[in-house]
């Protein structure tokens, strides 16, 4: 039997509601420009998805996986590029598209990778963010939601590559 439960901490309607906002701000600060969406596997694949048909403008999309977890709930620091991206990002207008930004040891990491590949632009999308948790200096410029320092699964975020399907954004919560 298990020793948590998950408890709703944001429910699907908010989620979608939110991400459209996102979306006509994305539409709206890129007018006339194609935007390269990066999806940070596995977590932001749910949130790319909703994302992108909310984004009014040509879009292009690329995948990489990076990892820093394994089966803990918090981040080990190490950062392992799991899947690199599959083409150039050079001049284009890339956003980076992630679940959650936490210590921001990922992201951070990620960012001065992306920037040495010399984009037109680099911006960073998340639909969650923990800044009571920041250890690195990360500057999102869009966020879905700001929430405290819980354990949360569901919309792409998994513990233990369980709940990513949740639609809806929920709370472990240890018995």
């Amino acid at each position: 039997m298990a020793d948590y439960h998950i408890e709703v901490m944001i429910p699907e309607d908010e989620v979608d509601r939110r991400i459209k906002e996102i979306g006509e701000q994305i539409t709206k600060d890129y007018a006339g420009k194609q935007v390269h969406l990066i999806c940070v596997l596995k977590g932001g694949s749910f949130f790319l998805c909703e994302l992108a048909k909310r984004i009014n403008l040509d879009v292009s999309l690329d995948f990489m996986s990076v990892s820093s977890y394994g089966g803990d709930t918090k981040s080990s620091g190490v950062v392992k590029i799991v899947k690199d991206l599959d083409e150039s990002i050079k001049d284009k207008e890339v956003l980076i598209v992630e679940d959650i930004v936490d210590s921001g040891r990922t992201l951070s990491y990620l960012l001065s990778m992306m920037k040495d590949r010399k984009p037109a632009s680099l911006k960073l999308c998340t639909l969650l963010d923990k800044p009571s948790r920041r250890v690195m200096d990360v500057k999102v410029d869009y966020t879905g939601f700001e929430i405290p320092d819980e354990f949360v699964v569901g919309y792409g975020l998994d513990y233990d590559q369980k709940y990513r399907n949740l639609p809806y954004i929920g709370v472990v919560k240890f018995d």
